[in-house]
């Protein structure tokens, strides 16, 4: 039975049982995404101010058995927050930004959904603690969204994903009762865990609408450092002697190929690069040390060690906090260049660590045997996840190669499959991969996810067409 649309009858309704202007008519900049591959169906947006207002709506939408598209920052890369048809409500928590609570002797704070991870960041530095979640779209993107899809980001090697960083929910589950959840424990076995089930599912079982966070000691010191390497296998080579030299300390291992240069240097002149000539391959390493420790010494050595190895010829320790910023500028960058250029094909994926640099061999061989591409391959090394990008040579555009774009992807994603990676590391399954999930995932897994979600939302109205085919 097909979903009832929210239209404006819907919302006369709604708006009787909610504060004056929690319903607002949809502005575009609910109805797109970065990358304009789908433009929203929705003529509403809620704006909760409180989780009451949310349990609210969601009762509404149960009962009217409309779709409800949850809304972060709209940072998501695989339209997980755009519904192009079904015309669903949109459910942003851009209005529920509070810090509930800090406990800096317990480690923790309290955050509501719609907080910005920036502003997460700036309270658990007052508190001398670190929250290690961190990307590029820290700026903009919101806690609920990074929670929805599990994000990872460039400090996943030594703190984990998102959800490896979270203590207890609060939660409105799709009849519109609210799962209180809230707590703050490091050991709690009282059967299912629904913190690990709603962290992931991408709106699609509920709507988190905060969070118990676990936080860290912040590093007395940090050292960040490029380094050449000669490949990946050498890359690969060098995190293993990182981590022998420096065990638990390295927070971040990036690896950073040619291209990526080339594209700031040509899109992004005013972000300054490390080297003039670009190696073909390099590493950003970031390390964080306790009190006494001295982190330019520690990586001299390493890259003294590496010299002697044949690991790296060359590299760059920053010498100031400034210059640290300006080597992960870099970095942080490097999707915007891409962007600006306009791929044909992008690919979130990850793989086992030994096979990432016969994947890279081989994916490159066989799109070179397809036709002749410009590959940016870069990403986070260090927890096995690779952005394995494909664009047109210079002069030609994308739009050249929109005949080719679905063979490249499944050449792509076929080989991450028959390697043992995974098609989506960390930027979700939302609408665009749901083709993938029927055909990579586990038919037993798979039957599982319908199962689960068939029991919470029978009507499917939490975020439809989003993760399941």
């Amino acid at each position: 039975m097909p979903l009832a649309p929210a239209d404006d009858a819907f919302a006369d309704t709604l708006r009787a049982l909610l504060p004056d202007d929690t319903l607002r008519r949809a502005e575009p900049r609910y109805l797109e995404e970065s990358r304009g591959r789908w433009q929203g169906s929705s003529t509403w947006v809620a704006l909760p101010r409180n989780t009451d207002d949310v349990a609210t709506i969601v009762r509404h939408c149960a009962a009217s058995r409309a779709g409800i598209v949850p809304y972060g920052g709209g940072t998501g890369l695989v339209g997980g927050q755009i519904a192009p048809e079904g015309q669903p409500l949109v459910l942003s928590l851009e209005r529920m930004t509070a810090i509930r609570a800090t406990y800096p002797e317990e480690n923790t704070l309290i955050a509501e959904a719609g907080a910005i991870l920036s502003d997460i960041h700036d309270t658990a530095e007052a508190m001398d603690r670190l929250f290690p979640l961190s990307l590029a779209s820290k700026g903009s993107a919101r806690l609920g969204g990074l929670l929805s899809t599990n994000a990872g980001g460039i400090n996943t090697l030594r703190y984990g994903n998102a959800r490896n960083l979270v203590l207890g929910l609060e939660a409105v589950l799709p009849d519109g009762s609210v799962w209180h959840g809230l707590r703050r424990l490091r050991k709690d076995n009282t059967g299912y865990d629904l913190r690990h089930l709603l962290i992931g599912a991408e709106g699609t079982l509920g709507v988190i609408t905060a969070a118990s966070l676990a936080l860290s000691p912040r590093p007395a010191s940090t050292g960040t450092a490029f380094l050449t390497v000669p490949s990946p296998r050498a890359a690969l080579d060098l995190l293993a002697l990182a981590h022998d030299q420096l065990g638990e300390t390295v927070s971040a291992f990036e690896l950073i190929h040619r291209q990526g240069m080339d594209f700031l240097a040509s899109e992004l002149p005013e972000i300054r690069r490390p080297w003039g000539t670009p190696p073909e391959w390099c590493v950003l390493i970031e390390i964080g040390l306790g009190r006494g420790a001295d982190p330019t010494a520690a990586l001299e050595t390493l890259f003294a060690e590496a010299l002697d190895r044949g690991l790296s010829d060359d590299g760059l320790i920053a010498s100031s906090d400034t210059q640290a910023q300006q080597f992960w500028d870099v970095r942080e960058h490097i999707p915007e260049g891409n962007r600006r250029i306009g791929s044909i094909s992008s690919h979130d994926i990850s793989l086992p660590l030994s096979a990432i640099p016969d994947f890279i061999v081989k994916a490159t061989e066989a799109l070179n045997a397809m036709d002749t591409f410009r590959i940016n391959c870069f990403g986070h090394l260090g927890d096995g996840n690779l952005h394995f990008n494909v664009f047109p040579l210079e002069g030609r555009t994308r739009a050249d190669h929109a005949h080719q774009r679905e063979a490249i992807k499944s050449c792509v994603h076929d080989l991450t499959h028959a390697m043992g990676g995974s098609v989506s590391a960390e930027h979700g399954i939302g609408r665009l991969k749901t083709d993938d999930m029927t055909r990579y995932t586990d038919p037993v897994k798979l039957a599982a996810m319908r199962a689960i979600k068939s029991a919470l939302d029978p009507a499917g109205i939490m975020n439809p067409g989003a993760v399941l085919p």
